[in-house]
């Protein structure tokens, strides 16, 4: 082999060589490439769902996410502090003149009145009333009302409230109020004769007060409502005669959550959770 034959070899060799290693470099860029692609791309894909998600929290919800509105047989809310002990900024003299007249209307159930005469206008009672929903706990207070007081012992005493449902459910904002009393259901029965309001100016109402529910100035008879939220909206002519204690007054809430059926307004009918007065018990 001349010596020029043996330069050509050395040298096709060396371009060989050479264009292998460029071929490898060039393998090895793309590899890179690839994966510095792959990287951008999950890079991006990252950065994409985090601003779906921050843009999607900046959005209103899904018509199906929104709050529904509470229904109007419904209360939108209940006070859940309890309203002080109401009590009078001037007491009532140490005995008061009760009189119990006798009404046009029958009595809606056998009872007697109340024996007229004086009553002392101190001291509390103790009433248990048993009902379909539990026991709720009443204290009553003749420094407020003493003839109301004297009225509604007598009436338990003579079982009037036995078996008897509460008829009335207020639910709207200033009256949320349990109304009972009436054997009839109806809202228009009595015991047959009334007494006069014992009420006063900076009486106001509020969660677990205990009222006489009435028609008119002076026709307190049976009827008794209880406040388990709010009672803004009533003015002083009801007599204020005792409270309900806090856990009886939660028994009642759940009642009003599940709302009335309508009869004087979307906001005030008879119970949709039946309310029955099973006994009413006096302590001794």
């Amino acid at each position: 082999m001349s010596k020029k034959t043996h330069q050509q070899q050395l040298a096709a060799r060396k371009a060989q060589r050479q264009a292998e290693r460029d071929a490898e470099r060039r393998r090895q860029r793309r590899n890179l490439a690839i994966t510095v692609a792959s990287v951008a791309t999950v890079v991006v894909v990252i950065v994409g769902v985090f601003v779906v998600f921050g843009v999607g929290g900046d959005d209103k919800p899904a018509a199906s996410d929104q709050p529904t509105a509470a229904p109007e047989n419904k209360p939108t809310s209940i006070p859940t502090a309890m309203a002080a002990a109401p009590k009078r900024a001037t007491p009532l003299a140490a005995e008061v003149n009760c009189v119990y007249k006798k009404s046009a209307e029958p009595a809606s159930k056998p009872v007697n009145p109340p024996a007229d005469g004086k009553v002392k206008a101190s001291g509390t009672s103790k009433v248990s009333l048993n009902t379909s929903i539990g026991d709720l706990q009443l204290t009553l207070d003749s420094a407020l009302a003493p003839c109301a007081v004297k009225n509604f012992l007598s009436l338990v005493g003579q079982k009037y409230f036995d078996n008897t449902k509460c008829h009335r459910l207020t639910v709207g904002e200033g009256l949320q109020v349990l109304q009972c009393g009436d054997p009839t259901g109806s809202g228009s029965g009595g015991p047959g004769y009334s007494f006069a309001d014992e009420v006063y100016p900076t009486l106001k109402y509020g969660r677990g007060m205990l009222a006489m529910a009435n028609s008119g100035a002076n026709t307190n008879g049976s009827q008794f409502f209880i406040v388990y939220g709010d009672a803004s909206g009533l003015t002083p002519q009801y007599t204020a005669f005792g409270t309900i204690d806090e856990p009886s007054v939660k028994l009642i809430d759940k009642v009003a959550e599940a709302g009335v059926t309508p009869q004087n307004g979307p906001q005030d009918g008879t119970p949709i959770t039946p309310v029955e007065i099973k006994t009413a018990t006096a302590a001794a």
